[in-house]
């Protein structure tokens, strides 16, 4: 397909991070731009605000007539999106040109120089920083991000179009459709396994996916997985390592070891060594792209993180409240690790919203287990995202697993109420699903409190 001889395109499913960003440079390439959402949100407001129209119900008059010509229409829609959405089976009876995003961003991307990150965790980060290391060096670049980064309060960073940077998403086996140049492998642990069934499948879709660098193109692999590439890691043997490492007033100095010798003294300021990790394997791209070693020291020292990536809502001398997407137990695990690091002497509450019924149900121990580290665990109930309940699979069933000595079923209601009872110094909200939207009215009712 040729994008260029398409005039309209309409999102179905436009709220989610990652096709908001595809709206957003199709809004800058000069397309007209509509969709759908089930429901509005801060990011459907902010496209609104760039004058895209969208529509929260799914009937079919209240599509504007410009999207209704097939032959300047592209459509694109979300797996998350169920089969049987009307405007989705609208257009594919109409025959229009209905894509997935991951589709559309492969041909987004077709012609660029494209630098790619994959792995079960570590993507949105990884990319983020890889973007905004890439404008500062004032490289032609359009980075996709799976989350608004703080340092342009979007989800896409643009420079020009010559490169792109992108997230390898392993869902649905989204990822196949890019053909990057570089690309880079964070993690692979086990999780969609309602689409791969399997663990051997899931290993089996990342080997694909390393299958389809370009010829001439590189592999970046954090050290310890089972893919041949330029290593990267932690105080380990790897190609590319971060060493000499320090806490300073919760940011990171460290060194980083190269092929072609030390880079001395770069600051970063996320904590959490996965957050270093990612930070390693977004320098190592951009110096094997060709980056010079004094802007790149330049722009991680300005680099502020992710929305939702342990963002801080209040950071106090008698309290402190964070927020992360954590959403599996390998990413509960970093945020506790990176929460001790910071505070190695304090009492932590967390609220967990479990986010899938399958993945509370293949990893229900292993949450328990993450869970069960904080001082205190508060639940909330499942959010179900594009899945039906699974009989005994509940937060309830969840909450008996987990061994922390204070621990309670809670509703979104009650979360400030709890906090506030308990009286710990450290605070943390965790999940995918709709918890987000509780934490600016979280941050204003424990504001006042403490």
């Amino acid at each position: 397909m040729n994008l260029k001889t398409i005039h309209n395109v309409f999102f179905i499913g436009i709220g989610g991070v990652g096709m908001s960003a595809l709206a957003r440079y199709f809004v800058s390439d000069g397309k007209t731009v509509g969709g759908y959402d089930k429901t509005p949100t801060l990011i459907t407001q902010s496209l609104t605000n760039l004058g895209v129209p969208i529509q929260f119900e799914t009937v079919l008059d209240l599509i504007d007539k410009q999207f209704l010509n097939p032959n300047d229409t592209l459509v694109v829609f979300t797996p998350a999106i169920s089969d049987l959405n009307p405007i989705l089976q609208y257009f594919r009876a109409h025959n229009f040109q209905v894509l997935k995003r991951s589709e559309v961003l492969g041909l987004v991307t077709e012609y660029t120089q494209c630098l790619a990150v994959a792995g079960t965790h570590g993507k949105t980060t990884t990319s983020s920083i890889l973007g905004h290391l890439m404008y500062e060096c004032n490289e032609k670049v359009t980075a996709f991000i799976g989350g608004i980064s703080e340092n342009y309060q979007s989800n896409l960073i643009q420079n020009g179009t010559d490169i792109s940077v992108v997230e390898a998403d392993e869902f649905d086996r989204s990822f196949l459709t890019l053909s990057p140049d570089y690309a880079c492998i964070t993690s692979m642990d086990a999780d969609h396994l309602d689409i791969y069934n399997s663990e051997d499948k899931l290993v089996e879709a990342f080997n694909q996916f390393t299958q389809k660098i370009k010829p001439s193109g590189k592999l970046f692999v954090r050290k310890g997985l089972p893919f041949e590439g330029i290593t990267y890691g932690v105080n380990e043997a790897a190609d590319y390592c971060a060493i000499n490492i320090l806490i300073d007033n919760g940011s990171y100095q460290f060194d980083l070891q190269t092929p072609n010798g030390l880079i001395q003294k770069i600051t970063f300021h996320l904590p959490g060594a996965h957050n270093l990790s990612n930070a390693v394997a977004a320098l190592a791209m951009a110096l094997e792209f060709g980056c010079e070693v004094q802007n790149l020291k330049t722009a991680l020292n300005t680099y502020k993180g992710v929305k939702r990536r342990f963002t801080y809502q209040i950071k106090t001398d008698d309290f402190v409240f964070i927020d992360d997407y954590a959403h599996h137990p390998t990413e509960i695990n970093a945020v506790y690790q990176a929460v001790r690091e910071m505070y190695p002497n304090q009492k932590v509450a967390v609220v967990f919203q479990p986010h899938l019924f399958s993945r509370t149900n293949d990893f229900a121990d292993e949450f328990a287990a993450s869970l069960s580290q904080f001082d205190a665990a508060f639940l909330l109930e499942i959010y179900p995202a594009r899945e039906l309940p699974i009989s005994g699979v509940t937060s309830s069933w969840l909450l008996e697993k987990i061994k922390s000595p204070n621990k309670k079923l809670i509703s979104k209601s009650d979360i400030a109420s709890e906090i506030k009872k308990l009286g710990y110094p450290i605070f943390i909200t965790l999940g995918a699903g709709d918890i987000g939207v509780e934490v600016s009215e979280l941050k204003e009712k424990l504001t006042y409190a403490y």
